[in-house]
């Protein structure tokens, strides 16, 4: 399947997660109205605000479906770590309005009289997210969608949300109210933590941050291969959820240049099965060259 073929599939978690937020802010605000509950009209509100992340991450991956042009010849693929970033902020600003709003309603116990619908609702509304949640997760590990990962985040951050709303209305009933808040606030929190990760982590990428414990794992398994002397020097990046490696290997300076062809191909189609990267370019040099000079940098002055 190409990468192509992977975010069109993706597009089906975006479009679940439009679908499931829009039913459950219509059921949660009627239900709100219905039984007076305060608690589940946030949460309603919440999965009404949800509805933009997710369309965010839906035009995230349909822009990085766009095939390479004259202006982004490696095609388009990080649209969709910006839709992450946006899928981040959203989330963090949902996450600080929960923690806000649990800590007024930490000091005041008019609640009013609650119907156990309301807590019905959000019970149910967390299982459903929970669903949606695990759908959404393993589609995007089984695609490499960071887009998609975040928003299946935010579908167990909404989750979290109503299964506090359910704790907050449930201690109500017998007057235990400090729970809604309580609740909340550590849901809130949750929320915070999970998009100051997911902001990390796409940020990382788009200023071209590269694991270096990865580095070093190529760069041993090439060091491997019986034709190569040394790994000389190796760069790595991330466009969108493709990684692309510059490699400089040193081999026998007597081989020929169709000798050197060969294992470069050979190197670029072991790291494309084994760790998944279909873009390494290589550049072969004579081991007569210093290992210690440094490497030549054409932005140097």
């Amino acid at each position: 399947m190409s990468r192509y073929d992977q975010l069109k599939k993706g597009e089906r978690g975006a479009w679940v997660s439009i679908f499931a937020y829009l039913l459950l802010a219509i059921v949660k605000l009627l239900t709100a109205h219905i039984t007076n509950s305060q608690a589940l009209q946030a949460d309603g509100l919440n999965n009404a605000t949800d509805v933009v992340a997710a369309v965010a991450v839906l035009v995230g991956l349909r822009i990085s479906r766009k095939p390479p042009d004259d202006d982004h010849h490696y095609g388009h693929f990080r649209a969709e770590l910006i839709a992450s970033l946006i899928a981040s902020f959203i989330m963090v600003t949902v996450g600080f309005q929960v923690i806000l709003n649990s800590f007024q309603r930490l000091f005041t116990t008019d609640t009013g009289t609650i119907s156990m619908l309301a807590a019905y609702t959000a019970l149910g509304s967390a299982l459903f997210m929970l669903l949606i949640y695990v759908f959404n997760l393993k589609l995007s590990k089984k695609i490499n969608s960071s887009s998609l990962y975040a928003a299946a985040q935010d579908n167990k951050s909404d989750a979290l949300v109503s299964l506090g709303a359910f704790v907050g209305i449930l201690g109500a009933q017998f007057g235990w109210y400090w729970l809604d808040p309580i609740a909340g606030i550590f849901v809130g929190f949750v929320i915070v933590y999970t998009a100051w990760e997911i902001f990390k982590n796409a940020s990382h990428t788009l200023t071209d941050g590269y694991d270096e414990e990865s580095v070093s794992t190529i760069r041993d398994f090439i060091e491997k291969d019986p034709d190569v002397i040394k790994v000389r020097d190796i760069k790595g990046r991330r466009h969108g959820n493709q990684t692309f490696l510059d490699i400089i290997i040193l081999v026998d300076p007597t081989i020929t240049v169709q000798k050197g062809h060969e294992i470069t191909d050979r190197i670029e189609l072991i790291l494309n099965v084994q760790y998944n990267i279909p873009h390494a370019h290589i550049h072969v040099e004579p081991a007569t060259v210093d290992p210690n000079e440094p490497v030549h940098n054409e932005n140097s002055s």
